[in-house]
């Protein structure tokens, strides 16, 4: 609790070089990933990096609340559904370019995390989680009746084959999601090293001591309800144009739901690269099995990995290998 004194100009500095720093890393491997990418030729390819990176985005917006405060989201889903359909309602309203679909769906996103924050943030671990699982559940109730997204028979989002300067609309997508995951990875990082992140951590510690100690932890908790929403309704909205028909069952996606808690769970949620990790090593596992096997076995292979992270390494990959390396150091 005593780091929240920390948020000085000169830490404030540092967090800001650091950050600068990780987003020059990111860069990097994002211009890698997308010349690898032009070199196999595939839209297929593209698709695949598409979600693996899809996920990223997920496990780092879900961190933010679940991992950094520990107040666990059951609701990813609606949040993500939240995105797709403000995209599917400007597709069929406005017809403005997916790129300025994303800032609005944001907004209505960050919007939704900040009532449900408002209502529900006073209930503590279990009965938080039940109340946002009951958002999910209230949201999909209401799209499967509205008729002008298509209700329950879902829609059809017509794309351009390609995009000038961009090449094939796949790999547009791409290099759209890229950017969303690395704008993900940037707020997360910048969180965790901020007074917001020592906040969020000294009420994850012991919410009632760090109230004690002058923790405005209503404040705390409502802005990463926000953020945590925003990033993720940023994320579900390009996904109409990914799959180009949109349904309840596919926005509000129980692999959505399972993958978004279970990657920062295996990864480590204790810092921005946990769900990073986790969300690469899943995201390629599944699309190497939906490749050479089936894409039935995705849930299962996500729920074994993650009983046995549970049993053996609770802390996740981050927290197992930190450990492994103290020893070393005695």
């Amino acid at each position: 609790m005593s780091n929240l004194a920390s948020s000085t100009p000169s830490h404030w500095r540092t967090t800001i070089r650091a950050v600068l720093k990780t987003a020059g890393v990111c860069a990097a491997i994002g211009i890698g990933l997308v010349m690898t990418l032009d070199f196999a030729g595939t839209d297929y390819a593209f698709l695949a990096a598409y979600t693996i990176l899809q996920y990223v985005a997920l496990a780092t917006a879900w961190n933010i609340l679940g991992g950094y405060a520990g107040y666990v989201n059951f609701g990813v889903a609606a949040f993500y559904a939240v995105g797709v359909y403000t995209s599917v309602v400007i597709y069929k309203t406005l017809q403005w370019p997916l790129l300025f679909t994303i800032p609005l769906a944001a907004l209505v996103a960050g919007l939704l995390g900040l009532g449900m924050g408002y209502l529900t943030l006073r209930l503590r671990g279990v009965f938080f989680s039940i109340a946002t699982l009951a958002l999910s559940v209230v949201l999909n109730t209401l799209i499967v009746n509205w008729s002008f997204v298509g209700g329950s028979r879902g829609v059809y989002i017509i794309h351009p084959a390609t995009m000038p300067y961009f090449g094939s609309y796949a790999r547009y997508l791409l290099i759209v999601m890229l950017l969303i995951a690395i704008g993900s990875v940037l707020v997360a990082r910048y969180i965790e090293h901020s007074w917001i992140g020592n906040g969020l951590a000294a009420l994850k510690d012991d919410e009632l001591a760090a109230e004690c100690a002058g923790v405005p932890s209503m404040k705390m908790k409502l802005i990463a309800t926000t953020v945590s929403g925003a990033l993720l309704g940023i994320v579900g909205a390009p996904f109409p144009y990914f799959v180009t028909y949109i349904d309840p069952a596919s926005a509000f996606s129980l692999s959505v739901a399972v993958n978004a808690i279970a990657m920062p769970l295996i990864g480590g949620t204790a810092t921005w690269i946990g769900p990073v990790i986790g969300a690469l090593l899943l995201g390629t596992l599944q699309q190497v099995a939906t490749v050479t096997i089936s894409s039935a076995l995705n849930l299962l292979l996500v729920g074994v990995l993650l009983v046995l992270f549970v049993s053996v390494a609770p802390n996740g990959i981050v927290g197992f290998v930190k450990n492994i390396w103290e020893r070393k150091r005695k």
